[in-house]
């Protein structure tokens, strides 16, 4: 499905299967059927020899909270059986990627979440894993924690690893499968979907009467779409519906600057 240095994502909105098929592709749930290939190993029969060549980062954070940061990476490291020396040699570089050399005895508690975020990426890193798999990583990250983790995973494509993630972001994937109730909905690169798929740009517009509005933009959208008090306007061109909601906002203000 995806290749060494390439990074490929499932988007699609909560409880459409994103987690679900990751723990599918590792071998931690059964599928109903068909077959699934982990670095060349089937699934579940082998998922725990193919799980030696994964990086996993969950969607939630899962540090011991009783280890330092430097503890956090030997004790996970004994899991594939790196240990003594060998690990010892490891954590540093490992914490250098994470940039996290400064906050080596910190406890975890101590740390930011973005720190956090990059200590359970780190992690992930022990044992040099050819694929990547990852649950949302930057979600609730502020955007320069964002930025730095991306940085950080751009690094690794270049060193060609494989990245498969779930998300909510287009942008952070170069090809996505976007699916739906367990379903895949379409595939392609972002751009590709967002042509085919979306196919015109979106306007979003809050207000008191979207229902109003709806019936005064209509003219100049391809469709209109009403969720709550918000209006999503899909159009071709975006400037006449621009020009138009600055002539109602006008109208409006004239009306109320005359009560």
């Amino acid at each position: 499905m995806c290749g060494p240095g390439e990074c490929f994502g499932l988007l699609g909105p909560n409880g459409a299967g994103k987690t679900t098929t990751l723990k599918m592709l590792l071998g931690i749930m059964s599928p109903d059927s068909g077959v699934i290939r982990l670095v060349g190993e089937p699934v579940p029969a082998r998922a725990r020899f193919a799980r030696q060549r994964v990086g996993v980062v969950p969607q939630f954070d899962n540090l011991n909270p009783d280890f330092t940061v430097r503890e956090n990476l030997l004790v996970f490291g004994r899991y594939f059986g790196i240990a003594g020396a060998r690990m010892d040699a490891l954590v540093p570089s490992l914490l250098e990627f994470a940039r996290l050399e400064s906050k080596a005895d910190a406890r975890v508690g101590e740390l930011s979440g973005g720190m956090k975020r990059r200590l359970t990426l780190a992690r992930a890193l022990v044992n040099d894993p050819d694929v990547l798999v990852m649950d949302e990583p930057t979600t609730g990250l502020d955007p320069q924690a964002r930025h730095m983790i991306w940085e950080r995973l751009r690094s690794l494509l270049s060193r060609g690893k494989t990245i498969l993630l779930t998300t909510h972001f287009m942008e952070e994937a170069e090809r996505l499968c976007v699916i739906e109730e367990g379903r895949k909905v379409a595939e392609g690169r972002p751009r590709e979907l967002i042509e085919s798929v979306i196919g015109s740009d979106v306007i979003e517009i809050f207000g008191p009467d979207p229902q109003a509005l709806a019936a005064e933009l209509e003219p100049f959208a391809e469709r209109i779409e009403i969720s709550g008090e918000t209006l999503f306007c899909y159009v071709d061109d975006p400037q006449p519906v621009h020009a138009c909601v600055i002539c109602i906002g006008r109208r409006i203000w004239k009306m109320c600057s005359c009560v």
